[in-house]
């Protein structure tokens, strides 16, 4: 693998970016909600899980916001990243060069996670200078943690949705697959672990595990920990958790994070490697 080939991919997945109206939009409205949540809870307004004060429930409105915006970043952008240029037949002219489809994954990957990671530290910066502007009580190694969980979380679903673009044809297909799945992981996680548990009647160690199966639940439960929080909030599952595992927990769940980029993005170079009509 050549380091240059993988580099000049990676500036002109940047490049690309910064000229696609729908990232910018994504970049744009996460960084305005940011704020506009920083400064809201600060004033004693916003969203915000009930029990918080100061940093806490500023913390606590940007889990809410990175819940619902950086999956829908990370998915849509993923499944755009190969599909869109194989409709466009860029993807051919791009295989014909030189190139091995390791460095070209690679390539669009790093590059589109640059532009998503930049993004995102661009909303957590500014609002970073909110709360210190206002007076916020921040725990700065709390909200480094809470930004590190966030960069995760988005880079999973930057792998699952390379995942999806690889597998689908049509780059609208590709999208909408993204969509649905965004759907299912921000609305029906919870309602869906919530009816299997009182219709099997699982026992606790069985709901925390199934909860460590969506990243967005893993990523839930280590922000609340990063903004030293208790897990109580989540009922049981949470006590469970704490009692159960105590110091452990934050690298169970920085593992559980790493195993959704990881393994999403080895499953699609296996198939990007195999199939060869890309």
């Amino acid at each position: 693998m050549d380091p240059r080939i993988v580099g000049t991919l990676l500036k002109k997945e940047i490049n690309d970016s910064l000229n696609n109206r729908w990232f910018m939009l994504y970049a744009a409205a996460f960084t305005g909600l940011a704020l506009l949540l920083s400064w809201l809870s600060l004033s004693g307004g916003g969203m915000g899980y009930s029990g918080f004060a100061g940093f806490g429930r500023t913390a606590a409105s940007l889990v809410n916001l990175v819940l619902l915006i950086v999956p829908l970043m990370g998915l849509t952008i993923g499944a755009g990243g190969i599909s869109a240029e194989r409709e466009h037949g860029t993807l051919h002219y791009l295989l014909a060069q030189p190139v091995s489809r390791a460095e070209v994954l690679l390539g669009k990957y790093l590059g589109l996670a640059a532009s998503l990671l930049g993004a995102l530290a661009l909303g957590f910066g500014l609002s970073g200078v909110i709360i210190a502007g206002r007076g916020g009580q921040t725990d700065a190694g709390a909200y480094g943690l809470l930004v590190i969980f966030s960069f995760t979380l988005a880079l999973g679903m930057l792998s699952l949705g390379f995942l999806i673009g690889i597998l689908t044809r049509k780059a609208a297909m590709a999208t909408g697959i993204a969509l649905f799945l965004w759907l299912v992981l921000v609305f029906v996680g919870d309602l869906g672990l919530m009816g299997t548990t009182l219709a099997f009647k699982l026992p606790i160690q069985a709901v925390f595990n199934l909860a460590l199966i969506n990243p967005l639940q893993v990523f839930k439960m280590s922000a609340l920990m990063s903004i030293n929080a208790t897990l109580d909030v989540l009922g049981p599952a949470g006590i469970y958790a704490i009692q159960t595992y105590r110091d452990n927990l934050t690298w169970m769940f920085l593992g559980a994070l790493f195993a959704w980029i990881i393994l999403p993005l080895l499953a699609a170079y296996g198939v990007f490697a195999r199939r060869g009509d890309l």
